[in-house]
C-alpha cells in the first residue's frame, strides 16, 4: 500500500514523486521503460528554464530520477495493465504484481504518431523531431519540412517560418483539416511552400539529414526535397487506454483534468501530455508533476 502510486516515470511523473515524497507520504513510480520519458531522446533541451548552455534530454532524466530516489521514492519497472480507481483504496494490476495506492497519479505520457518511413527511426533526434517548438532553433537559417494538414502542422509551420530559410509544408490531401484562418496565413508566407497531395516515402542523408523524398499520389512521380530537419506533425498518441472506463477523457484520449490535474475521481490526478492542455512542454509537465503531488497530499490530509 503506498501513499501515492504514479503510474509515468517522465518529468511529470518523477516531479510529482519528488513533491509528494518531500511531503511525507510514501510514493512509488510505475514505469514500463527506463525512467525519463520521451525527453531522453532530445539531443539538446535548450529552452527549460536555467540551464543557459542547455542540457541533454538524458542528463536532465537522470538528474530527475537521482533527485527522486535521494528522496526515497520507489521505482518500480513494470508495465500497468489494468487499474480499478474508485473508492478509498486504488489498486494498479502490472504485468507481474498488484499493488494498491491512496491516490493514483495518472502521468503515462503520449507517443507521436510515426509516419513509419525509411529514414525516421534512424535520424530520430538528429533532424527529425515531432515538436517544433522544442527543436524549431536548431535549424535557424536552414531549410525544413514539415508533415501533416491539421491546425499542429500549419500552426508548426507558420512557427518555424520565422527562423528557417524555406519550409516546405507536405500534406497528402489537397485541403488541409486545419482552420482556414491558418491556412491563409501559412498562404501570406512567402518562405512556406504547399506541397500537396504528396506523401512522404523516405528521409536520408549522410551524417546529417539531407532530404525527404516525396510521392506525387496522382502522377506517382518521386521528388526530393533538400532539407536540414523534418518536422513530422501527424498527430500524437495519449496512453489512456487502460483508463478510458472510468476516466473521463475527450474524443482523441486526453485526460479531462483543468490546472488543478484534478480528474472525475477523487484522489486521481492527470498530469503532462496526457492531460488536455494547450502546451505540452518539459515546463509544464514538471508544473503539473507538483500540482499533482501537492493535491494528492492535500487529498490524504484532508485539507480539501
Amino acid at each position: 500500500m503506498f501513499d501515492v502510486l504514479i503510474l509515468g516515470g517522465g518529468p511529470a511523473g518523477l516531479t510529482a514523486a519528488i513533491y509528494a515524497q518531500r511531503a511525507g507520504l510514501d510514493s512509488a513510480v510505475l514505469e514500463k521503460n527506463a525512467a525519463g520519458g520521451q525527453i531522453t531522446t532530445t539531443h539538446l533541451l535548450e529552452n527549460y528554464p536555467g540551464f543557459p548552455e542547455g542540457i541533454s534530454g538524458y542528463d536532465f532524466s537522470m538528474d530527475l530520477l537521482k533527485q527522486a530516489e535521494r528522496f526515497g521514492v520507489s521505482f518500480i519497472q513494470e508495465e500497468a495493465v489494468k487499474v480499478s480507481l474508485e473508492g478509498e483504496v486504488k489498486s494498479v494490476v502490472t504485468d507481474r504484481n498488484t499493488y494498491e495506492a491512496r491516490t493514483v497519479i495518472i502521468a503515462c505520457g503520449v507517443s507521436p504518431r510515426e509516419l513509419g518511413i525509411k529514414g525516421e527511426e534512424e535520424f530520430r533526434g538528429m533532424g527529425v523531431s515531432y515538436c517544433a517548438t522544442c527543436d524549431g532553433a536548431f535549424f535557424r537559417g536552414l531549410p525544413v519540412a514539415v508533415v501533416g494538414g491539421g491546425d499542429t502542422a500549419l500552426e508548426d509551420a507558420l512557427y518555424l517560418s520565422d527562423m528557417a530559410s524555406e519550409v516546405y509544408l507536405i500534406h497528402r490531401r489537397n485541403e488541409f483539416r486545419a482552420q482556414s484562418y491558418l491556412v491563409e496565413k501559412a498562404r501570406e508566407k512567402e518562405n512556406i511552400h504547399f506541397v500537396l497531395n504528396c506523401v512522404p516515402v523516405e528521409i536520408a542523408g549522410g551524417f546529417d539529414l539531407e532530404k525527404i523524398a516525396v510521392e506525387d499520389k496522382e502522377t506517382h512521380e518521386i521528388r526530393a526535397l533538400d532539407v536540414a530537419g523534418v518536422f513530422i506533425a501527424a498527430g500524437q498518441i495519449p496512453h489512456t487506454e487502460i483508463f478510458k472506463d472510468s476516466v473521463e477523457t475527450d474524443k482523441a484520449g486526453y485526460i479531462i483534468a483543468g490546472e488543478s490535474t484534478e480528474t472525475n475521481i477523487p484522489g486521481v490526478y492527470a498530469a503532462g501530455d496526457v492531460r488536455v492542455k494547450t502546451l505540452r512542454q518539459v515546463v509544464t509537465a514538471v508544473a503539473d508533476g507538483a500540482v499533482a503531488g501537492t493535491n494528492a497530499y492535500n487529498y490524504i490530509k484532508g485539507i480539501r
